[in-house]
């Protein structure tokens, strides 16, 4: 009897094939599937964190305001939101990495889950403006109803999916730590990028085109989403096409037989019984966490400290600007060289150092919040000293993660980033409501200067402390090692041939730049035979060309190696 033929995936198809051929991470997939993808997809949250809130009470729920004061019913909505859906949030998350720990495809396991949520993602920032307003009379439930649909629809569902399955890129994305680090610094970049226009372009953007706070339009915030919700859409599926799990690969040539299905029970007793996969969680819980409370108060610490003052203005809003900007600008320049840093001296080296200017200068901001210029100072270097842990987390993530695949000989990295992106998640909504405790709602002025200063300064040399334990760097030729031998055994034991894996990758690198090449043979043919041109002439032409390019490489090259000889 003739055996049915398998079915092929979808993923196995040319067009939802990866663009990304070389066996070596090259400028196109950093660009497009590191800095511009989740700067694409992360644009909308970005802009939610500063100005979601504001939206409800000035725009959504403006028209219930009597005397400027929202009614209680709705005061009350709007702070347990955010608080009841943290639970959600998390389990959205703890859900999207079991999704992707049991998703198996040529495209990889993360991967597929980063197409879908470009759909989604697009369509829930949409449905969060779209979002009727009340008669201004009676209790709003049908807004409340649909508000609260609204924001878990991307908060609980599309955030989570996404925010997992990008987190779990760069761990899979290849085995050379120094790139990887690289792709941690340029993903980590991009969440940079998202605050900063989230923080100050899109104010311009509201006070040009939206009618400011004064005279503000629903319609043209509904309308700019839209742009937002096609743009996330469109930069989202560019990512999935420009990003390669070659970690996950490695093992797609082992026939399912040899592959052992492990429970979630394994996973958590695996994580759980390794100390450094504790320290950088613990590490990531301390620098998330206390960052929300900054990043939440420093509007109630502005308006408290510096408004009447020629920098801060009426209400605090210039110092606020100018605070933004010397934080922002810090750790823009510092991405330069955060990773010729960690590739020469180690991540935690870095990192450690790093958390200690951080903590030196919150103890510069903290000796006289009211001083501007000290604060200033202080603010500068806290952003400067936080640069490494911001862009170097998701390769100390990775590490940890070859580390417990060496032990254990499975790897948890669906559950690890399922966590991973909860704590980045629920941190806000929860620092929001503890922060409204112990500041009565930021009317006291001590409590909102030690949520801006003093939470994350500790919270800074809590890093320092854990970093002096990560020593996991120095065991991870062991672990590769241990880890190719447990591949090669597989591979043997299932009565299949064994390939290195840079061989392996190598020859689909070659593979691939062969059949460019016949392509282009075959598109030159064509184009000659249309304009009469002689094929062998033209393609001696390319090759000449070729060839000259290739020598002024070596050259170049060649005068390098002498200049530093």
């Amino acid at each position: 009897m003739e055996e049915k033929k398998q079915k092929k995936s979808l993923f196995e198809t040319p067009l939802l094939s990866t663009k990304v051929k070389s066996a070596n991470v090259k400028l196109p997939e950093m660009l497009f599937g590191y800095f511009l993808g989740p700067f694409g997809a992360l644009l909308a949250s970005g802009i939610f964190t500063s100005f979601l809130n504001r939206y409800w009470t000035d725009i959504l729920f403006a028209n219930y305001k009597e005397n400027g004061v929202l009614p209680q019913s709705i005061t009350t909505f709007l702070t347990l939101l955010p608080l009841l859906s943290a639970i959600l949030i998390v389990v959205g998350n703890l859900v999207a990495g079991q999704l992707i720990e049991r998703t198996k495809t040529k495209a990889g396991k993360a991967r597929p889950w980063i197409l879908l949520a470009s759909v989604l993602l697009g369509v829930a920032c949409v449905v969060m403006f779209i979002v009727p307003m009340g008669n201004g009379t009676d209790t709003p439930v049908l807004t409340m109803v649909f508000t609260a649909i609204a924001y878990n629809l991307y908060y609980s569902v599309a955030y989570p999916l996404y925010n997992t399955a990008n987190s779990t890129l760069v761990p899979v994305s290849t085995r050379n730590s120094n790139q990887r680090g690289l792709l941690a610094s340029m993903a980590n970049f991009a969440g940079v990028g998202v605050m900063g226009a989230g923080g100050m372009v899109f104010p311009m953007i509201i006070s040009w085109f939206l009618g400011g706070w004064e005279t503000p339009s629903k319609t043209a915030w509904t309308v700019a989403f839209i742009a937002i919700g096609i743009f996330t859409f469109i930069i989202t599926v560019l990512q999935y096409y420009f990003t390669r799990e070659r970690v996950t690969e490695e093992s797609m040539h082992i026939t399912a037989a040899a592959k052992e299905k492990v429970s979630m029970k394994n996973q958590l007793k695996a994580v759980a019984s390794d100390k450094f996969w504790w320290i950088v969680i613990i590490f990531y819980l301390s620098f998330q966490f206390t960052g929300a409370f900054k990043n939440l108060s420093i509007t109630y610490f502005c308006t408290d400290q510096f408004s009447g003052t020629a920098i801060g203005g009426a209400d605090g809003s210039g110092a606020m600007a100018i605070i933004n900007i010397l934080g922002a600008v810090p750790m823009a320049v510092a991405m330069a060289f955060i990773w010729p840093l960690s590739a020469k001296f180690g991540k935690r080296i870095v990192v450690l150092i790093g958390c200690i200017i951080a903590v030196a200068g919150g103890v510069i901001a903290g000796i006289a919040p009211d001083n501007f210029y000290l604060v200033a100072v202080g603010v500068a270097l806290k952003s400067l000293g936080s640069s490494p842990a911001c862009y170097m987390i998701l390769a100390l993530i990775a590490d940890v993660l070859d580390h417990i695949e060496a032990k254990r000989g499975y790897r948890c990295d669906g559950l690890t980033m399922s966590i991973y992106s909860s704590l980045m998640a629920a941190s806000a909504p929860i620092a929001t409501g503890l922060f409204n405790a112990i500041s009565n709602g930021g009317a006291s002025e001590i409590a909102n200067t030690i949520s801006y200063i003093w939470i994350e300064t500790a919270g800074y040399g809590v890093c320092a402390v854990l970093m002096l334990f990560f020593t996991v760097e120095k065991l991870l030729k062991g672990d590769r090692e241990a880890i190719l031998e447990r591949q090669k055994a597989a591979t043997l034991e299932a009565g299949e041939e064994w390939i290195e894996p840079e061989e392996r990758l190598k020859r689909e690198e070659e593979e691939a730049n062969r059949q460019a090449d016949e392509a282009r043979k075959e598109e030159l043919k064509a184009k000659c035979e249309k304009k009469g041109l002689n094929f062998e002439d033209e393609e001696a032409k390319y090759q000449a060309k070729l060839e000259a390019k290739k020598l002024a490489a070596e050259q170049k090259k060649a005068k390098k190696q002498n200049k530093d000889s």
